[in-house]
């Protein structure tokens, strides 16, 4: 170097705990766009397990129409190449280092892709499911028994949760906390307190609820911590349309509040006007996320599930 030239640095030259330190800045499309592929070291860090601790694909969805027969949606072909491209980058990258996946709910997933997803996540704790539409009972199934360290499940309405309550009680015994994001029953409370008696944490937040199911959680549940019902839709009777012809409870009665006085944390709206409890009632406690902001539905005030 020349007498009175400046010291120079080249990028492959950084230290790799720098280039970690600016790729934890970068979303996932940032972080597949090829910059792996600049040099040696650039690849080394990207492969960090720091950066693969969570695998955020909630900004993805399908760009998709409903359909009358099964699986009920059409998906955009564009759609599905922008998935798996996705898919087979970062998990490449990631070496199998993913403990929370978080996929959008209206990403609808298909067989194959669900399939190498748990192939390439063995040490899954925390799942925020995608759309159930397109993935074939026995393929969550298979999934759900590769995954023996989930502990957190978010889930979108699905027509039959039993199978899948079931599959977990089988195969991931430190499994503690449950998110529904949809109608909650009898039936579905019944095979909650007899497949998951060690619940810890339940959020139903901007849900429908059947009065009977949430008595059934509070006295079966011996070993629940945190129940959240913010914004909920409390009804009396079965769960069917329409449903705004049912009873609403819109008070919590003495037995519902002594019950819930045992859990560490009873999270409720207190206000019943507030904007999101006229949402719920305005959708008829299915919520219509798309039609609010962005963002909104991964709120939760139960801290460990809020995203």
């Amino acid at each position: 170097m020349k007498e009175g030239a400046s010291a120079v640095r080249r990028w492959k030259d950084l230290d790799t705990d720098i280039l970690v330190k600016i790729f934890l800045c970068f979303d996932v499309f940032q972080s597949t766009s090829g910059i792996d592929h600049v040099c040696n070291s650039w690849c080394s860090a990207c492969c960090d397990p720091l950066l693969w601790k969570t695998l955020d694909l909630s900004m993805l969805r399908s760009t998709f129409i409903k359909i009358p027969l099964e699986p009920y949606v059409y998906v955009d072909e564009c759609s599905d190449k922008t998935l798996i491209c996705l898919l087979k980058i970062s998990l490449s990258l990631s070496w199998g280092q993913i403990r929370t996946l978080i996929f959008h709910f209206n990403l609808y997933v298909g067989d194959e892709q669900f399939t190498y997803i748990a192939k390439r996540c063995p040490q899954l704790r925390c799942l925020v499911m995608p759309a159930w539409n397109r993935i074939k009972k026995d393929v969550i199934c298979k999934a759900i028994h590769t995954w023996r360290s989930l502990i957190s499940l978010t889930m979108p309405s699905i027509v039959n949760p039993p199978y899948l309550i079931e599959e977990i009680a089988l195969n991931c015994k430190n499994f503690s906390e449950l998110k529904v994001m949809g109608p909650f029953d009898v039936l579905f409370a019944f095979t909650i307190a007899k497949f998951l008696p060690n619940l810890k944490i339940l959020s139903l937040r901007c849900s429908v609820i059947v009065k009977d199911a949430l008595m059934l959680m509070l006295d079966d549940l011996a070993n629940l911590e945190v129940l959240n019902i913010s914004y909920c839709l409390l009804i009396e009777g079965p769960l069917l349309p329409p449903l705004m012809t049912k009873k609403i409870i819109k008070k919590l009665d003495k037995i519902i509040l002594e019950k819930a006085a045992q859990l560490c944390e009873f999270l409720i709206c207190t206000e019943h006007s507030c904007i999101m409890c006229q949402r719920t009632r305005s959708d008829e406690g299915f919520m219509r996320w798309y039609k609010y902001e962005e963002g909104l539905w991964k709120m939760d005030e139960a801290r460990s599930l809020a995203l």
